[in-house]
């Protein structure tokens, strides 16, 4: 009999209660160990620029190449959740094409889901894709598609104007929608009191 697949109404339910796991998987054998294990969530994730197709890191990752790998994961995971990642300028600069592109990662993929870096200022796309049905999850912090701008691939948020200003992004993107808030490289006590703020789970 095969596993109950996980639900978004299920993980927001284990908001304070219980983690939830998410690990990436780019082609079908990881994809077929990740989710045999039992990690309750799948991110096919433009970190593949770098794991599986030899860029320097994700900025050139085409949308036709994130549901290439996104569609072997749909065909092969069963029971977890499945999350295909927007690489960089699939949504940032026409919101019609950002719901094209994050449908294809249901229609064509199989994903459940979208996740989309950015800051406060990407909340109206991630609404704008909310309403046209597409569940997101939105990720602040560290968002290694503008990591130059940033100063690089290092901590965000240890000041106290930075650390405001995540936590801004954070309420935003719950606001537009998003069913989760991913956190990447931010002091453990910026990320613990966006958790106590946030309705949805991080």
């Amino acid at each position: 009999m095969a596993p109950a697949k996980v639900t978004i109404p299920e993980l927001q339910a284990r908001k304070g209660k219980q983690k939830f796991t998410m690990l990436t998987a780019y082609d079908v054998p990881i994809a077929r160990l990740v989710d045999e294990a039992g990690i309750d969530v799948i991110l096919v994730g433009d970190s593949l620029g770098a794991v599986m197709l030899g860029y320097p890191g994700t900025a050139p990752v085409t949308m036709d190449e994130m549901i290439h790998h996104a569609k072997a994961v749909g065909r092969t995971a069963r029971r977890a959740l499945l999350v295909g990642d927007m690489p960089f300028m699939s949504y940032q600069a026409d919101t019609a094409e950002a719901i094209r592109n994050a449908g294809r990662h249901i229609k064509e993929a199989g994903m459940d889901c979208v996740k989309l870096e950015g800051t406060a200022k990407q909340a109206p796309i991630a609404r704008a894709i909310v309403d046209a049905g597409i569940a997101v999850i939105g990720h602040i912090g560290l968002t290694l598609q503008t990591a130059a701008s940033l100063g690089g691939v290092t901590v965000q948020g240890g000041t106290s104007e930075t650390a405001r200003k995540i936590l801004d992004d954070a309420l935003a993107m719950q606001e537009a929608g998003c069913w989760a808030v991913l956190m990447e490289a931010v002091p453990a006590d910026l990320g613990a009191l966006i958790t106590r703020r946030l309705r949805v789970p991080t």
